[in-house]
């Protein structure tokens, strides 16, 4: 009697989650992690959770439009793991389903698919349901039901091959292909990678659907007023989408996921970082071709702040030519940020000075070196100058590794490091919180300040040298925080470093007469 009893509360269990995704969610989520499955609780709004259960179902039900579905949501709001878990839902209940999961790469499509696994593999999962993996998967990337259901992982961008979404000539789910998070944040300024994404979803992805009742599903935050999205909401597509638009801040200012991002700290996002709320959070991308960098965030101070210690950052050109982009030197100060007098443990960026020229590669050192002497004249010399390791500067840095008093730190650049409009973004809250000063009437105030305001999220300024130095300060200075905590002795800035700066300069100028005269 007892084992039949238990038979019937494993039927009613089974059915009553078969038929709630949140339901499942809850159960499943608690059973495999140990922690509740918080649902969010915004005031005056629904929960994201409960809006996106419910597109899900309807998904699994056929009941959306053209059985296309795309969902924005800001990152961090569970998205995935709603995901991954509708996955294990349909699979519950229709078990020979195929699902292809694609994320930007295929590492992230692995994380999500290896996490259905878990889920299936499960022994609550099992009992319930009659559902289980064949004995040889054993890849977190591909796997099957002993009914014949398959999911397989791939990157956005990549080769789809070997798997199929769905089944031909049902009128019942049969699967479903998965786009979550398609774009790579730092690649999608890249018109070239975007387009990528794209293309291979229009010639490959869609093709890979096999049935007309399969769903498509793209999910994830927009991230460039182009992107994949876009693409889909624009119409663009052989047939119209159905798009849920879920945004962190409404009308009202009522944050979505309180618990997570609550109001206050998504107006000080919007405010020290407007591009990456307006799209990431806002799912409203700016404008690319829209300023990154508002004049009013650069404070202008009237005196010169007391400045810690020093350093220079060199962007080198190739040539001379006005057309192309010039030689840019910036010369920073660290200083403790101080309210009514008192220090905060906040430290900030003074820009003490820049220039920009257009020289040679041979007139690199000496246009280095006359800077340098110049700085070293500041109460608080130079202690480092950091030069990007490319090209023209890569014969700077070895030259001046020879000059006696002069640290050099080379700088390189590398995929790991991101793109030039990633760097730029993550930079922005710094600047935006007016972290970056000047003194007033400085030489070179108008020419960076002119010169920030254009910088673009788009790469459509004509130049952004400039801005490469104020990115290499930013990084050294205040993220990296590498100057604070290596001191180098005093003495390298010192009287010593001004008359090896004066013999070196000697020995060039003496060199370029006679190349003068030959």
């Amino acid at each position: 009697m007892r084992a039949r009893m238990d038979d019937m509360e494993r039927e009613t269990t089974a059915a009553e989650l078969k038929g709630s995704l949140l339901g499942f969610i809850q159960y499943f989520f608690k059973h495999i992690t140990g922690r509740d499955f918080i649902i969010s609780c915004p005031i005056g709004r629904e929960s994201h959770h409960i809006t996106l259960c419910r597109a899900l179902t309807q998904a699994k039900r056929l009941q959306i439009p053209n059985h296309r579905l795309n969902i924005n949501v800001p990152p961090g709001y569970g998205k995935s793991t709603i995901l991954s878990m509708w996955v294990a839902w349909c699979l519950a209940e229709f078990p020979d389903s195929n699902f292809l999961y694609i994320g930007y790469s295929f590492d992230l499509a692995v994380k999500h698919t290896a996490f259905i696994k878990t889920i299936i593999e499960s022994r609550q999962y099992g009992y319930l349901f009659d559902v289980h993996l064949k004995k040889e998967s054993r890849a977190r990337d591909s796997f099957e039901t002993t009914a014949g259901g398959k999911i397989k992982a791939f990157g956005s961008a990549g080769a789809i091959v070997g798997q199929d979404a769905g089944l031909p000539g049902l009128d019942h789910f049969s699967g479903a292909a998965i786009i979550d998070d398609g774009h790579k944040i730092d690649e999608a300024h890249s018109d070239v990678m975007r387009q990528k994404v794209i293309d291979n979803y229009v010639e490959t992805i869609r093709q890979r659907v096999r049935g007309i009742n399969v769903p498509i599903i793209n999910i994830g935050q927009r991230v460039h007023e182009a992107d994949l999205s876009d693409f889909l909401i624009s119409n663009n597509d052989i047939v119209p989408w159905t798009s849920i638009i879920l945004k962190a801040l409404d009308d009202a200012g009522n944050a979505l996921y309180p618990e997570v991002d609550p109001k206050e700290k998504l107006l000080a996002l919007q405010e020290k970082s407007p591009y990456v709320f307006a799209g990431q959070y806002q799912q409203d991308p700016l404008p690319a071709g829209g300023g990154l960098f508002s004049p009013e965030w650069f404070l202008e101070f009237d005196e010169e702040p007391k400045i810690i210690t020093t350093f220079i950052t060199c962007d080198t050109a190739e040539t001379s030519k006005t057309y192309n982009d010039p030689t840019v030197l910036s010369f920073f100060g660290i200083y403790e940020i101080e309210i009514f007098g008192k220090k905060t443990g906040e430290y900030a960026l003074h820009w003490l000075d820049c220039i920009e020229d257009w020289v040679e590669p041979h007139e690199l050192q000496e246009f280095l070196l006359n800077f340098w002497a110049e700085c070293s004249r500041h109460r608080v010399p130079p202690r480092i100058a950091a030069i990007e390791k490319k090209s023209t500067g890569v014969t700077l840095i070895s030259t001046l590794n020879q000059v006696q008093g002069i640290l050099i730190k080379d700088i390189q650049r590398t995929a790991a490091s991101g793109s030039k409009t990633a760097r730029f973004l993550e930079m922005q809250p710094i600047v935006a919180s007016k972290r970056v000063t000047f003194t007033k009437h400085a030489r070179h105030l108008a020419l960076c300040k002119t010169h920030m305001s254009k910088i673009t999220a788009n790469d459509s300024h004509r130049h952004d040298d400039i801005c490469d130095t104020l990115y290499d300060g930013i990084k050294i200075g205040l993220l990296d925080k590498s100057l604070l905590n290596n001191q180098v002795k005093k003495s390298t800035a010192g009287k010593e470093v001004l008359a090896a700066l004066g013999q070196q300069m000697r020995r060039l100028k003496i060199a370029r007469a006679n190349r003068d005269d030959h």
